[in-house]
């Protein structure tokens, strides 16, 4: 019994001790585990920091280059405006002294007109009174030598002819010069009369267009699944299409201003449209072309009601439209063929030529410039040639040849163009 009771107590103990050794054991384990959860808390806690801290230095490393790019930009777009307005200053001034010396030279055409009526007041009374004195010494004469009045007329004008002849020859001379000089002073100032009263506007063409976009992401859909959409866009359009690290933009670059500008539209529509795939590529770029043959038309038409032209055959309206996407030494076709025929008109006009004759050469001149991509030859034959064929004004043909010294102009029109060509250029 009493061992029973020792054995009872023991393992009692026994289990005490071993409950209490367990114990002590898990709450050592549950230490190191809170330590370890510690360490690894303040290991994450670091690396976030560190990720926070390098995503705040991309941030702010994003937001300087965007900052450059943008301040780089302005400070061109500053750069242009400030040149741009410079030259308009130069021109405005230049204009000014134009002005003024057409005041002084229409001042001055005056008094030389006054003179000229004085001068022939005198040379009328000069002859008059030459008259009465030859009739007198026709008379004497004819008493004292027994000569009749035209015998003695006869002798006396011989001699007088052969005493006069160098003076008429250097009166010539003179009056030959001076007819030139007011013949140049003239031409002067019809010239100077055309341009102020057109100003026309000149911009120069870029090669590129730059398309914006809303996201990158864009940008990869464009590109397509291993170039695929990009490649076919560049086939389908003509152009080179340029994309780059530059945010928000998609470069189209072409010589060609019709082929860019139909691109241009076509990738703005695709990007719209969020369908960006070669079948939908080919089935825009077809709608595109026909939206810009009917607006090509009608901006042809509208510039041939407002120059007041008529019977004018449709393809050649549809061509002169065309002329808005043609570009020569860096200046718009059309923008030039416009100047040339406004200014044309207005020194035929001031020749006493038809001015709307010639305003139809003048749009007409550098038609051929709207075929050159399309067919072989220079503007100014392709340019001939179609209007021989549509039976166009003589004129008008003979200023297309005229205007590049292929042949002399051979009416005051034609001149007009040529002068109107040479002051746009």
């Amino acid at each position: 019994m009493i061992e029973s009771l020792i054995a009872l107590i023991a393992a009692i103990v026994g289990l005490g001790i071993g409950y209490l050794v367990a114990k002590k054991i898990n709450d050592a384990k549950y230490e190191i585990f809170v330590e370890q959860a510690k360490a690894k808390a303040k290991a994450i806690e670091y690396e976030a920091e560190l990720i926070l801290k390098d995503a705040k230095n991309s941030i702010l490393n994003a937001e300087l280059e965007v900052k450059k790019k943008y301040e780089e930009k302005t400070h061109k777009i500053q750069k242009d405006f400030n040149q741009k307005f410079d030259d308009l200053s130069k021109k405005e001034q230049k204009l000014q002294q134009e002005e003024e010396k057409l005041k002084e030279d229409k001042e001055y055409l005056c008094k030389s007109q006054k003179h000229i009526q004085d001068l022939q007041s005198d040379v009328d009374k000069l002859k008059n009174k030459y008259q009465e004195k030859l009739d007198d010494v026709l008379k004497i004469l004819e008493h004292s030598t027994g000569l009749t009045q035209n015998e003695a007329k006869e002798i006396i004008l011989k001699k007088v002819e052969e005493n006069s002849r160098e003076q008429i020859a250097h009166i010539v001379r003179k009056y030959e010069e001076e007819a030139k000089n007011e013949a140049k002073r003239k031409a002067n100032f019809i010239i100077a009369q055309a341009t102020s009263r057109f100003a026309g506007e000149f911009a120069a063409e870029r090669l590129i267009n730059v398309i914006n976009i809303k996201n990158d992401e864009l940008k990869g859909r464009i590109i397509g699944k291993e170039g695929r959409n990009v490649k076919t866009l560049e086939m389908v359009l003509g152009v080179d299409i340029i994309i780059d690290d530059t945010p928000g933009a998609i470069i189209v670059s072409c010589f060609n201003l019709y082929r860019r500008a139909i691109a241009t539209k076509v990738i703005e529509l695709l990007v719209e449209d969020g369908r960006i795939q070669p079948a939908r590529i080919e089935e825009i770029h077809e709608k595109v072309c026909k939206e810009f043959d009917s607006a090509i038309l009608e901006e042809g038409e509208t510039i041939v009601m407002d120059l007041g032209l008529n019977k004018i055959h449709p393809e050649i309206v549809k061509l002169i439209g065309k002329l808005k996407y043609r570009a020569s030494y860096g200046q718009n076709a059309l923008a030039h063929s416009l100047e040339v025929a406004h200014l044309a008109g207005i020194i035929a006009a001031e020749c006493g030529g038809d001015e709307n004759l010639a305003r139809r050469a003048g749009i007409l001149h550098d038609i051929g410039k709207a075929l050159t991509h399309d067919f072989e030859g220079s503007h100014v034959d392709l340019g001939a040639e179609l209007c021989k064929r549509y039976k166009e004004h003589p004129v008008v043909i003979n200023a297309i040849y005229a205007h590049h010294g292929h042949e002399e102009a051979t009416s005051i029109e034609s001149a007009a163009v040529c002068a109107a060509d040479t002051l746009s250029a």
